[in-house]
This record gives C-alpha cells, sequence and structure tokens, in this order.
C-alpha cells in the first residue's frame, strides 16, 4: 500500500485499516506467543529431566556388607572399600594383623 492510497482515503477507511492491522497483529502476536511458551515448556522438561538424571551423579550400587570389625567398639566396621578408617590404620601401625579384624561368617 502506497502513501498516496493512505492520503487519499477518509478517516473512517483508515480507523477501519487500524483496527484490521490491530487485530491481524494480535492473533499473530498470540500465535507465536503460543509457540514460545510450547518451547520454553519443552526445554523445562529436558533441564528438569537432566536435573533428576544427573542429581546423584553416580549410579546406584548394591550395599557392600561389612569384612573388619572394631574388637573394642563393634558398631565401627569397614567393608574394605574406600579409604581404612582410623581406628583400622592405629591397629595396623601397632603391629596387628588385618586378619585379625576380618568378620568370619558362622553359618
Amino acid at each position: 500500500m502506497n502513501r498516496k492510497d493512505l492520503k487519499s482515503m477518509s478517516t473512517d477507511e483508515l480507523w477501519a485499516l487500524h483496527e484490521e492491522v490491530t487485530a491481524r497483529l494480535a492473533t499473530t502476536l498470540l500465535a507465536e506467543k503460543r509457540l514460545l511458551e510450547d518451547r520454553l515448556k519443552q526445554l523445562k522438561g529436558v533441564v528438569e529431566a537432566e536435573r533428576t538424571k544427573s542429581s546423584t551423579g553416580r549410579r546406584p550400587y548394591p550395599t557392600v556388607v561389612p569384612k573388619f570389625r572394631n574388637p573394642d567398639r563393634p558398631s565401627e566396621t569397614w567393608a574394605g572399600r574406600g579409604k581404612t578408617p582410623r581406628w583400622l590404620a592405629a591397629k595396623l601401625k601397632s603391629g596387628k594383623r588385618i586378619d585379625d579384624f576380618r568378620i568370619r561368617n558362622v553359618a
């Protein structure tokens, strides 16, 4: 549409054109808004899935039964994995053997 066409239009025609453009803009903006909201929901879903997936940061391992027990405090046990507990390191330094603390399965 040329400027000359707009200049030749009456006020009522211009107002009708204004209302038509406003209505078309409103529907177009609403459609774009819905599209962007859908995309945002998808992204939030992906982020939530990643967050719940990597919240622990490691895979689940089965529980490991203890293999060594402190004779002075029987509640202190060690499964033989990870860093050696202080009580066991102290006993080993004093000259005892690790087999002295092994839990024997009585079956």
